[in-house]
């Protein structure tokens, strides 16, 4: 197999240069057009590649050598920022004003198109087509849901599918991946209490939504405790409070926001059954109503077992063996969840740390940035997850 280190060091330069531009410009789910153009003129100039654009609104599919008779791999990276104000002081930081990459979505679109570039190169090593995918979207918007009713997987149909998470807390040059669940379950909590307002100085003489709301929060922990199974894990977040306008009077009612996190079908269904009746009951005791609403989120993301495996010989033989990390479930949600309903595959997880014991920056911070000395890392494991890829390694699933 020709040695890709030479590739990977060619194309870095304009690949840093790509992930500084997308750090400089970045936008918010199913706005990605000018993300979406850069990645197109690029995957564009590549031989054997043919393009879908504008895919569920800024959605790009490329397909390497399409007409090829193996198994075709599909390889998958996010587009979207986040609406929040970058922190970090670098020349390359978001000019786009409450608008900054702060999960490194820009980092994992620029190791995709890093391994397009790689693997267009060595073409004629490939057993398959190769099917790359670049999402609107995810951060909230299901934008890899859209993206599998829009076809991604099909016309070569996917036979196994993988992607890349940016991952502070693993080193550069560590990758990690788990078997099974590996990210949540998503639902939002909306609970309206519907008191009786009053006058501070007498509040017998209405019913306090306020009051009734505090023991509901409280009421609300104790079913990660005393209804679930402990051995699974879940949370349940209330993250927002809303309600009166002064010092002195009692409000008619009461909002509360928030989260609900599991890794199984079974323990989400249980859990939504118990935060209606928790929140409703509680809410009785205190005379008052509560009014609940639960919006499902995204699925269970769960690593299937045999792609797994080949994420982590690939990265033993890639990287080192002690590069490659048994994690830990994240309870963080990610839409990619949607593709492995479809077929199988992993996302696994590339380190953007400066070492195992520097500070934590976490994904989502203000002062997040991707570093650009991990992009080789992703772009080389990316290539050898698809170059070492054949019909054996996904032969078990169910899917």
């Amino acid at each position: 197999m020709r040695d890709l280190t030479p590739l990977i060091a060619e194309a870095l330069p304009s690949l840093v240069t790509l992930r500084h531009e997308l750090h400089q410009h970045p936008e918010i789910g199913f706005h990605e057009h000018g993300t979406a153009a850069r990645v197109a003129d690029r995957l564009a100039k590549l031989p054997g590649m043919t393009l879908r654009t504008g895919v569920a609104g800024t959605g790009v599919i490329a397909t390497l050598d399409a007409d090829k008779p193996g198994p075709c791999v599909a390889l998958r990276a996010d587009m979207d920022a986040l609406p929040m104000t970058e922190e970090t002081g670098l020349p390359h930081a978001s000019r786009v004003p409450g608008c900054a990459h702060a999960c490194g979505h820009d980092g994992n679109v620029t190791c995709l198109v890093g391994a397009a570039v790689v693997l267009a190169a060595i073409r004629e090593e490939l057993r398959g087509p190769v099917r790359f995918i670049f999402q609107p979207a995810e951060e909230g918007g299901g934008g890899g849901r859209l993206l599998c009713e829009a076809g991604a997987l099909e016309t070569p149909p996917v036979a196994a599918i993988f992607a890349l998470h940016a991952w502070p807390g693993l080193p550069i040059g560590a990758i990690g991946v788990r078997a099974g669940p590996a990210m949540a379950s998503t639902d939002s909590i909306d609970i309206v209490i519907h008191g009786s307002g009053t006058h501070a100085a007498a509040p017998h003489r209405g019913t306090d939504p306020i009051l009734a709301a505090a023991h509901v929060i409280v009421a609300l922990q104790s079913i990660v405790s005393r209804n679930l199974d402990p051995t699974q894990p879940s949370v349940i977040t209330i993250a927002r409070i809303e309600s009166g306008t002064t010092y002195n009077v009692i409000p008619d009612r009461a909002t509360l926001c928030g989260t609900l996190r599991t890794l199984s079908a079974a323990g989400r269904a249980q859990a939504r059954e118990a935060i209606r009746r928790v929140a409703e009951r509680t809410a009785e005791a205190y005379g008052a109503r509560a009014e609940v609403r639960l919006t499902p989120g995204y699925p269970v993301l769960t690593n299937e077992a045999a792609a797994t495996a080949h994420i982590e010989r690939v990265g033993r033989d890639a990287l080192g063996a002690d590069c490659v990390r048994d994690v830990s479930v994240s309870l963080g949600g990610e839409d990619f969840a949607y593709y492995l309903q479809h077929v199988p595959g992993a996302i696994w997880r590339l380190g953007v740390s400066a070492s195992d014991s520097s500070p934590l920056v976490p994904l989502h911070s203000p002062r997040f940035d991707f570093p650009d000395a991990a992009i080789p890392v992703g772009v080389r494991i990316h290539c050898e997850t698809v170059r070492r890829f054949d019909e054996s390694v996904c032969a078990g699933s169910s899917k």
